[in-house]
């Protein structure tokens, strides 16, 4: 036993000496944040280095692409980030359009910031009622789970599905608004606006024992953020103040005011906290003013019966709720895509936890990985 002795002493009786400890957080179930190991090295409870281990959901979807038509990619891009799946849909469609040259109707591209915007106000419900849990507030959760099955009612009465849409199609979206659909979206707004906005920032924002578990708790310094290509909430929380609806325009976007909310210059986890919430806020700004001013017209435009787009490669990119969503897109001049490749803002962050992991507490790893907002659907597409 000579590894574990020193002059007839154990190690851990000998001043100076310290052991480290090698622990496995998961693989979890796919009931939280997705089937993902973290490998943490401890110093008693403090954490030394750690290493994320993917790969346990990969799904072939780049490589599925390649055998199906443009359209029948579709439905695949939805399970990629399943609590953002619009968004998915959404640069798919940009880039095959951006192959095609298709010209998207008017009243197609405010359906389609509308129903982003209402995608990225559900998605930072569930991500604020996890995150919550995930520090041992049961309330919270329960709170946000209540708007968000009032907006994924919504979903079901405008497409039939709640989670996994098919709603966008290459040239617009799939149908039209049904009756009566904008008096519940405006309700639903306004609830959350007046009612839940502030039972959350009461219940949770200020609690000191939040306040505790956040502040100061697992930094990224801008220079860090923007040399590991960190993007959304994740950057904006460390105070830099780049957004792709305001800063490379896509879609109508030039079209709304609204804010970019930013952290701190060492955002931390209440940072990142912070942005998400009032970036509910802005995105109802949004909607509210595509409804204002939604025109009239088809909500389709003319498109191939037969999707073969020229030969040639496109990149697309949107913003979506956990950062900057990349589509690159190839054709060879057939009816299959040749290549397709996901930018996964999720693959990126994870990357930062031996950045922004080490000195802190086995408990702050929870808080850290929850503040990133990860969905191993798009890591290990």
């Amino acid at each position: 036993m000579t590894d574990l002795t020193l002059e007839g002493r154990r190690l851990d009786e000998v001043p100076g000496i310290q052991r480290e400890l090698i622990i496995n957080m998961g693989p979890q179930h796919p009931s939280t944040h997705g089937v993902l190991r973290i490998i943490a090295r401890l110093n008693g409870e403090t954490i030394t280095a750690v290493q994320p281990d993917i790969g346990y959901l990969h799904r072939c979807f780049e490589k599925l692409s390649e055998s199906k038509s443009y359209p029948g990619v579709m439905p695949f891009t939805d399970r990629c980030d399943y609590l953002g799946a619009i968004y998915n849909e959404w640069v798919y469609a940009l880039a095959v359009e951006k192959l095609l040259g298709i010209q998207v109707p008017e009243r197609a591209e405010y359906l389609r910031v509308i129903t982003g915007e209402l995608q990225r106000v559900a998605s930072h419900l569930i991500w604020f009622g996890v995150f919550a849990l995930d520090l041992g507030a049961t309330t919270p959760f329960l709170y946000s789970f209540r708007e968000r099955e009032e907006i994924y009612d919504l979903y079901e009465q405008l497409c039939g599905a709640r989670l996994l849409y098919n709603y966008f199609r290459i040239g617009g979206v799939r149908n039209d608004l049904p009756p009566g659909w904008l008096d519940k979206l405006n309700g639903i707004l306004d609830f959350i606006e007046k009612k839940a906005l502030p039972e959350y920032h009461g219940l949770f924002t200020g609690n000191r024992i939040f306040e505790y578990r956040a502040k100061g708790v697992g930094p990224l310094p801008a220079r860090e953020a923007v040399a590991w290509g960190a993007t959304g909430p994740v950057l904006r929380g460390s105070g830099v103040k780049w957004d792709l609806r305001r800063d490379d325009p896509y879609s109508i976007y030039d079209r709304f005011e609204f804010e970019v909310p930013v952290g701190k210059e060492n955002g931390d986890c209440h940072d990142r906290y912070m942005v998400r919430m009032k970036e509910i806020e802005e995105s109802i700004k949004i909607i509210r003013q595509a409804v204002r001013d939604l025109p009239g017209g088809e909500c389709l435009g003319k498109v191939p019966k037969v999707v073969k787009p020229p030969a040639g490669e496109v990149y697309v990119r949107v913003e979506g709720p956990r950062g900057e969503l990349g589509c690159y897109l190839k054709s060879d001049g057939t009816g299959n895509p040749y290549r397709l490749h996901w930018r996964s803002p999720c693959f990126t962050h994870l990357q930062l936890l031996p950045v922004m992991s080490p000195g802190f507490k086995i408990a702050d790893l929870v808080a850290i990985i929850g503040s990133i907002d990860i969905v191993l659907g798009e890591v290990d597409r």
